[in-house]
């Protein structure tokens, strides 16, 4: 993640950086500034030919810019992704004594793609004060301390940044999901509110603190703001999808599963999932009409067989075995054992039987047996236990 991408004093002090001097090292007209030349590829785009100007540098040379050399190779290498490098250029270019903010920043930047969190602080600090009105820098401070597994200095940053930009919202949304992450659900929900009350908002952060409200209880908040977000982002499953769950929370069912339905129609997966929340909320038939149309086989029949057993279409049930074997499903010892038991119902004991003689685990294996004793005690009068 570039966190070093806002236009402002950075993009500034690398544009001087990188200006082609307008002095020549050498009066002779014919000699080439390597170092001039290296800067005019980088700001071209030409990472390589600036790579092959800066070796062809003397660093011998009483008149060669080593700050510049150093800063300069540090960019091309950062701009190719070679972190390592990067920061040995930038290392040197502190060595000279003279680098200003900006080379401290980019060897923060380098550092930050190692994960050297410990050295990014460390650069920051010794780049003075010029940055303490860069606003990226302080998302680099906090995201870092984050890292470090400093949640408090992490937080503490981001509220010294908020009192900086009063006006910028963008430290209290981040303080907003390093709350929900380290559980404290309340406070990441009222400082949600806060956010949302002074920007737009997000619809990640419309869904994130929709999770956050959820989580600690205000179900009437996380519903009222996920209503919102949905009228926001109609086309949105994400949003469906957490309100389903809230109104699922508070127990309504039947609003769990027109949402979720509704979201099918942009995510054909979610089908079962309506399903199953329609039979839940007592209504196996509109459930059986969903499964209908779902399109992974093995989910299909395994959420049918359920239904027809809550149905008591036991014969329905019983029909079952060969699809059931088709897809591999009798692995599953609970399928094996709704099976046997929707055998039994329908008297077909010998093939119930068979199926119960299969399960191992010790939980069916029990019920297996209560199972046997019902079909030893009906086979005489199989028509009293149908």
């Amino acid at each position: 993640m570039n966190l070093i991408s806002k236009p402002g004093l950075l993009a500034i002090v690398l544009g001087c950086l990188l200006a082609v001097s307008a002095t020549a090292q050498d009066e002779d007209p014919s000699d080439v500034n390597f170092l001039d030349l290296a800067a005019l590829m980088l700001r071209d785009g030409n990472v390589d030919r600036a790579i092959s100007a800066l070796d062809q540098v003397d660093l011998e040379a009483e008149d060669t810019d080593l700050l510049r050399y150093y800063s300069l190779r540090g960019m091309a290498h950062l701009r190719r992704n070679d972190n390592e490098l990067a920061a040995d250029a930038f290392e040197q270019a502190v060595d000279t004594g003279q680098a200003e903010s900006v080379v401290y920043v980019y060897l923060a930047q380098a550092y930050f793609s190692l994960e050297r969190y410990r050295d990014v602080l460390s650069a920051l600090d010794r780049a003075g004060p010029d940055l303490q009105r860069v606003a990226s820098i302080y998302h680099m401070r906090a995201q870092c301390h984050w890292l470090l597994e400093e949640p408090a200095m992490a937080l503490a940053v981001l509220d010294q940044a908020t009192e900086i930009f009063p006006d910028d919202p963008a430290f209290q949304r981040r303080k907003v999901f390093f709350l929900m992450d380290l559980g404290l659900y309340q406070e990441a929900a009222e400082q949600g509110r806060q956010y949302l009350a002074r920007s737009d908002g997000k619809l990640d952060d419309y869904v994130g603190l929709g999770n956050a409200m959820r989580a600690s209880g205000e179900l009437d908040e996380a519903t009222r703001l996920l209503e919102l977000a949905k009228l926001r982002y109609p086309a949105d499953v994400n949003v469906n999808k957490v309100l389903a769950h809230t109104y699922i929370d508070r127990g309504q069912m039947h609003s769990a599963a027109d949402l979720i339905y509704e979201a099918s129609h942009l995510d054909n997966a979610l089908l079962s999932e309506a399903a199953e929340l329609y039979r839940r909320a007592g209504q196996p038939y509109r459930a059986l009409l969903l499964n209908g149309s779902i399109t992974d086989q093995a989910t299909k029949i395994k959420q049918r067989l359920a239904l027809f057993l809550e149905m008591q279409r036991f014969a329905q049930a019983a029909a079952m075995e060969q699809d059931l074997v088709r897809l591999g499903l009798l692995s599953d010892e609970d399928i094996r054992y709704a099976l046997a038991y929707a055998q039994f119902k329908t008297g077909q004991f010998t093939a119930a039987e068979t199926n119960l003689s299969q399960l191992t685990r010790p939980d069916l294996f029990r019920k297996a047996a209560e199972l046997r004793s019902a079909i030893q005690d009906c086979e005489g009068d199989s028509w009293q236990c149908l």
